[in-house]
This record gives structure tokens, sequence and C-alpha cells, in this order.
């Protein structure tokens, strides 16, 4: 059967030759055929070149998300190529017998809407036992009609690519009801155990891939945290928004004198405090459930002081539309935070949102430093690891900034 074309408006397509991989729904001049959603369509410019295959999603603002640039069925043997890609990406960079990673990253990785996370561990319980536990688990979110309709030959991949004990679906992001799509979340394949001890930096950490936040570990900042520890030795150290303790917990390993790790969550509470007790770190680590933002006053009302804190919120500009809000709420975090530093003390700075750019980041910390009466001084300027690769063309690709600053 002959495949459906989606044809661009005139000077659409300068974005797509680029390699952003989206074709939105007000940028298509005609629909030649009738494709049924989930379709594989061909994209072509006004003069009929084509631009690739994509997935076709009439629901969808995106109303294709383009998987190859040149013409290819989305089969079987095509996410085997892409998986494949994207595991020699990763061997570079990694060790993939030991270290957890983000296996596929959607778009960047030519995959459109698919996230794969792998978890190499021991099953709770039974982490002394030689062999038999160690394993590793998959962790998959479908986020479009086009990865969700293939979900069948996505599972045939990964077991060809790269085999695992089981494979959770954490199909519960939001962005699914832009597809037209309800939350999943279950065993796809295998067995998955109720939780999974990893190693990060040198320290271990449980991961409930059915119940925690997102696929169940952030492992975006993992050289991040592990570069906020290299500032921690014999300092007091403040995490906010501490989730299951990452980053306090790789301060405390390398010789914070003290920390205090924050978070609103109650289950993340728990999870940092297991995490803590499970590295023998508990006492040097207070977890605290508040409000970060209600903490930082009362601190500063309390006239504490820090020698490092780290802010790493949650995305505050969910789209375009929010980024003037977020940079309020992301200046008035980042004002108390340089106020509770001592003279010399270090503030290591996240945000996690595509749509807050590193542009506005960048001033957002300067006028938070102004209006808090300090100068800052730039130590480093860091994004997400490898394994969340950044494209060009693509700008969403990059989502994380992570700023560490010395407070003068």
């Amino acid at each position: 059967m002959e495949r459906a074309r989606l044809v661009l408006k005139p000077r659409e397509e300068a974005r797509i030759r680029a390699g952003h991989p989206w074709v939105y729904d007000n940028e298509i001049a005609t629909v030649e055929g009738h494709p049924e959603p989930g379709a594989e369509v061909e994209i072509l410019d006004t003069r009929r070149r084509s631009l690739g295959s994509a997935f076709f999603n009439p629901k969808s603002k995106i109303r294709a998300r383009i998987y190859s640039r040149i013409p290819r069925i989305a089969d079987e043997g095509f996410f085997v190529e892409a998986l494949e890609r994207a595991i020699a990406w990763r061997r570079r960079f990694f060790d993939l017998e030991r270290q957890s990673i983000r296996l596929a990253f959607g778009e960047a990785d030519g995959l459109p809407g698919l996230i794969v996370d792998s978890f190499t561990g021991e099953v709770e319980g039974n982490v002394e036992a030689s062999g038999s536990s160690r394993g590793r688990w998959l962790s998959a979110q479908f986020l479009s009609l086009g990865v969700d309709a293939r979900k069948a030959e996505i599972l045939k991949a990964l077991a060809k690519s790269f085999p695992s004990e089981g494979i959770a679906e954490r199909s519960d992001a939001p962005v699914r009801s832009l597809e037209g799509l309800l939350p999943a979340i279950g065993t796809l394949a295998g067995e998955i155990p109720p939780r999974v001890i990893i190693e990060e930096n040198g320290l271990r950490f449980g991961v409930d891939m059915l119940g925690g936040q997102k696929t169940g570990w952030y492992l975006d900042q993992r050289s991040n945290r592990a570069a906020a520890a290299r500032y921690a030795k014999g300092r007091r150290v403040l995490d906010a928004f501490c989730n299951a303790g990452g980053f306090g917990l790789a301060c405390a390993a390398a010789g914070a004198s003290r920390v205090l790790a924050v978070d609103s969550s109650a289950e993340a509470v728990l999870s940092a405090s297991a995490n803590a007790k499970r590295n023998g770190l508990e006492r040097l680590v207070e977890v605290r459930e508040a409000n970060a933002f209600d903490l930082l006053h009362a601190l500063e009302r309390s006239r504490e002081k820090f020698d490092l804190i780290i802010l790493d919120p949650p995305a505050f500009a969910k789209n375009r539309a929010s980024v003037d809000g977020a940079r309020r709420g992301y200046k008035e975090l980042n004002l108390r935070a340089l106020k509770l530093l001592g003279e010399g003390g270090v503030l290591v700075t996240c945000s996690c949102s595509h749509w807050f750019v590193p542009e506005i980041f960048a001033r957002m910390l300067e006028e938070a430093a102004e209006d808090s009466g300090r100068r800052i001084r730039i130590i480093e300027e860091r994004t997400q690891d490898l394994d969340h690769p950044i494209v060009s063309g693509y700008g969403e690709s990059r989502y994380l900034k992570c700023t560490i600053v010395e407070a003068l």
C-alpha cells in the first residue's frame, strides 16, 4: 500500500532540514492519502522533495515525528538498528555491564517518544548473594503514538539488542495525554523486583522501577552529582529538592561535615533516608520533609549559614507560556540560597526545563546575585550526562542546566 504524504507549506522545511524531528499541524499544506493514527507517512517540501519518514498523529499538535531521514519502514529491523546505534554511543563512555544508563533518549537517538533506562544491580535483600541476584532490568516510556503502536516490535528489538531480566513500563508522563494516550504502568517482559540496588559514584541507591518518579532514578544528573561532591569536603551542605538523596549522599561520602537534605515529598524523604542508611551515612545526613522555599526563608531568618547549597528543583517551565513565571520562581530560589552562603560558599544550581534556555538561566542567576547583594564567580557550566545526548537541530535535547558558582 502506498504511503500517505504530508506536504509542507512554503519555507517551513528549513527547521526540518536542520535536524528538527517534529512537524506541527500549522506547517502542513496538504495531506495526500488517508493515514491512520500512528501510521508511517512521508514528509515532502513544497518542491516535493522528501524530508524523511515520520509517525503520524492527527490528535497531536505535533502532527508528525520523523524517525528516519530516508524512506524506511519502522519494523523490528529498524528498531534493532536504531537501538544498536544508541548502545554503541554509550559504550564509548560507560561500562554497560556495571553502570545504570539511559539506553534510548527519544528523538535524540532517532526513536521519537521512546525512553529506555537500564538499571544494573542487585535485587534488594540479596545484595550479598554471589551473582545469582545480579542482573539488568529495563524501564521504558512510550510517549508518542508512533512508538506506542509499535510496542511489540520494540520489545523484540530490545530482547535482541540488550537482553534483560525484565522490562517495566512507565508510560505515565503527562505528555502522553497530548498524544491522545492514557497512562500505562506495568511489567512488559520478564519479572520486575520490588527494588533494584544500583551503584552510582561509588554509592548504592534503591530504585523502585514501578513506583518511583519517572523511570525510577534521575540518571541525567550522575556526573553533576560527582561534580558537586568535589566541593563538599569539610563543608556544611544543604541539598534542596533532594529526591532520593543523590546529591546530598555524594557530598557526605566526599567528606562533608554535615548534610541537610530536604524534599516536600514524604516518599522522597523515606527513599533518601533509606539510601543514607544503605551507605552508612545516616549520622552525617539529616533528611527533612519540608517545602524548600519555606525552609530557605526560615533558615535565613534564623541566620543559618551553609558552605555548599544544591538546588535541583522540578521543571518550573512546562511550556513557553510559563517561562516568565518560572523565571521568578528560579530567581527567588537562587536569591535565598545565595543569602545563606558564607563568603567563598559554593552554589550548585540546576534547571531541567528545556524552555528555560541557558541564556535565560544565566541571566536569572546574575539577577539573583545582584538582588542578594552578592557577586558570583562561575566555576563550571554543565549539562546532562552523555547517555542523554545533545544533537544539533533539536534544541529540546539540551534541557538540563547545572551551574556551579562561588559566592564572593
